[in-house]
């Protein structure tokens, strides 16, 4: 039984497909509608959500017609919208009449883009790890064509009218990784603006009282990236370390929680109710911003969450108990981050316990000057008011009567 929903599903997904075609061949542009999603529909965070809280800021969800791609329409979202379920009928028909599209992720191949739409891409990080055609390994989903990858991946930035990069060094990297020739915005990451105006004791608490995080413990966000040969299904990753909660738990749960946010492409569920009251897990709907705000440190791995959680100038601890083999054979570093890290680099349960022990002194003293270089050369830009300066460019790029339509088709 399950076979055959599968192959319904996939069967109305085609016919989905077409439809979509269809509608870019007959339906006029509606000068109104944009369109936003991050991170494939998994949740209302990242740069298209603070792009979009600015428009509504200056009440601008009056004047367009904001259209949000979710695989669970039931999240909750702020200001005027509409919310449409990803690759359905509705969501396929804003995809075709829209005049931009807002993602932060590459798109399916079939998702064509017709003329007289304008696709801002803001993209999701800055990179640590090697990217589309500076690639030379590829075990990805099951995915092994490095060729065939990149030519895919090469054809996918063709789309993309303008690009967000968060700093000089991403504005280089993205040029040439994705054979980027159109304009490069180095504004700063929108979502960042948060970190620095929420970096603040009452908005803190706020937040932990939302969340359900206790104000009498130190907290430990545990954020670290997908590996691309652990896998479900392809965009479906499983989730993997070498992390003892048990020996955490028995050492730190006096004094720490821990917080453990997985990758949005991560589809586990993780059970801890061993661990209840010193482990919470958030799911990828949980805008991962709050969380940097609410901790003490970051432990990571070889994530970009480092380059945005640096602007909070707390410590980070690096847990590489992989670092060879991910260096090696799964994806490549554009630089070695731990010869000089803004933090220490540990391999196992007991340096990392030690690690968190003696963090605050270490990173005020024997990581000072390390952090201070990576901050000035990834920060520069974020200052609190990258959503503006995006959205200033987006407005300068919309239609000056949003009412107006165009048929142009591809």
């Amino acid at each position: 039984m399950t076979r055959i929903k599968q192959m319904i599903k996939k069967f109305t997904h085609l016919i989905l497909i077409k439809i979509y075609y269809i509608f870019i061949k007959l339906l006029p542009i509606n000068g109104r509608v944009i369109v936003l999603e991050g991170n494939h529909g998994r949740n209302y965070s990242d740069n298209p959500k603070y792009i979009y809280e600015e428009f509504v800021r200056r009440g601008l969800d009056k004047k367009y017609k904001f259209v949000w791609i979710l695989e669970d329409p039931n999240i909750e979202i702020v200001g005027r919208h509409r919310k449409v379920k990803r690759f359905g009928l509705k969501c396929f028909y804003y995809l075709a009449v829209a005049q931009s599209w807002i993602f932060n992720c590459r798109e399916p191949e079939f998702l064509v883009k017709r003329e007289g739409c304008t696709y801002f891409q803001t993209w999701h990080g800055t990179p640590l790890k090697k990217l589309a055609l500076d690639m030379t390994v590829l075990n990805m989903g099951g995915e092994s064509d490095l060729e065939a990858y990149k030519e895919q991946f090469h054809k996918s930035t063709r789309s993309w009218d303008f690009l967000i990069s968060q700093n000089q060094y991403s504005t280089e990297k993205f040029k040439k990784a994705f054979a980027f020739e159109k304009e490069i915005w180095e504004i700063g990451y929108p979502r960042n603006d948060i970190l620095i105006k929420g970096n603040n004791k009452e908005y803190i608490h706020q937040l932990k009282l939302k969340l359900g995080i206790p104000n009498d413990k130190k907290v430990i966000l545990y954020a670290p990236t997908w590996r691309d040969d652990e896998y479900h299904d392809y965009e479906w990753y499983k989730f993997n370390t070498h992390m003892d909660l048990d020996y955490l738990k028995q050492h730190l749960q006096d004094e720490y929680v821990l917080i453990i946010k997985m990758h949005y492409l991560i589809m586990d569920k993780l059970d801890v109710e061993a661990y209840k009251g010193f482990v919470y897990v958030y799911t990828p709907e949980q805008d991962i911003n709050e969380l940097y705000l609410v901790s003490d440190m970051l432990i990571t791995d070889y994530s970009s969450v480092m380059f945005d959680y640096s602007l909070l100038k707390r410590p980070m601890i690096f847990f590489t108990y992989d670092l060879e083999q991910y260096k090696n054979n799964i994806r490549g570093f554009y630089f070695d981050l731990f010869e000089d890290a803004p933090g220490p680099a540990v391999t196992d349960n007991a340096e990392l316990l030690e690690s968190i022990r003696r963090i605050d002194y270490e990173f005020s003293h024997k990581y000072k000057a390390s952090f201070e270089r990576f901050y000035k050369k990834f920060n520069h830009k974020d200052d609190g008011n990258s959503s503006k300066r995006a959205v200033d460019k987006l407005l300068h790029n919309l239609p000056q009567h949003p009412g107006d339509s165009s048929s142009s088709c591809r």
